[in-house]
């Protein structure tokens, strides 16, 4: 999905969302990856996306939720789920734990969602201490109004108060001039190996 910045425009402070929020974060994070590059390549048919990424969201949220944190805008217009730490990276025995849950909500498109994680996991940086912006989503009703910028400058201004960088990848091109004007700068772009999309992967550093 692409988001839009408008700084002009006033909107309601974004905050840390709490666990009672889930329901709402999933509904605008699967509404707004529907056509995202990567969630096609997962599950190509799109009847199909549609009814699975309700559950994978839920799962993934559920994760942050408890292992991260969460901002989001007070009516869920936009999400961003946070990692950082040991948190950011997936060990065998979390993966393991998971597999069943993963499984019931991907179905046949499981493998493709493992090498797109294994390829995402080899990319993070190495012996840097950094947040890492997991999911960028706007409700496809609120996108072109700056609800997209205001997410992630919310998240930048926690990173700035750790002095912490912030890491992401994303396989949308269209999010490059975005996160390129909040500050981040691309470090790689690299492939998901067996014809899997192209992702750049980016670094906002701190002053």
């Amino acid at each position: 999905m692409a988001f839009l910045s408008n700084p002009a425009r006033a909107l309601p402070p974004i905050a840390r969302a709490a666990p009672t929020d889930r329901a709402a974060l999933v509904a605008t994070l699967s509404a707004a990856f529907v056509d995202d590059p990567a969630m096609a390549w997962i599950m190509p048919d799109r009847a199909d996306r549609l009814r699975r990424l309700p559950r994978l969201f839920d799962l993934l949220t559920g994760e942050d939720l408890t292992e991260g944190w969460c901002l989001a805008s007070p009516g869920c217009e936009a999400v961003t789920l946070w990692r950082a730490g040991a948190s950011i990276h997936t060990s065998p025995w979390q993966l393991l734990r998971g597999l069943p849950g993963f499984l019931s909500a991907l179905g046949p498109n499981l493998l493709r969602a493992l090498a797109m994680s294994g390829a995402i996991e080899a990319h993070h940086p190495n012996d840097l201490a950094y947040d890492y912006l997991h999911f960028a989503g706007v409700d496809p009703a609120f996108q072109g109004r700056g609800w997209g910028g205001a997410a992630i400058r919310a998240g930048i201004e926690q990173a700035r108060s750790k002095g912490r960088p912030i890491y992401l990848e994303t396989a949308t091109p269209e999010n490059i001039g975005l996160y390129q004007r909040l500050g981040f700068a691309v470090t790689q772009e690299w492939d998901v190996p067996r014809g899997g999309p192209h992702f750049w992967s980016m670094l906002w550093q701190p002053d």
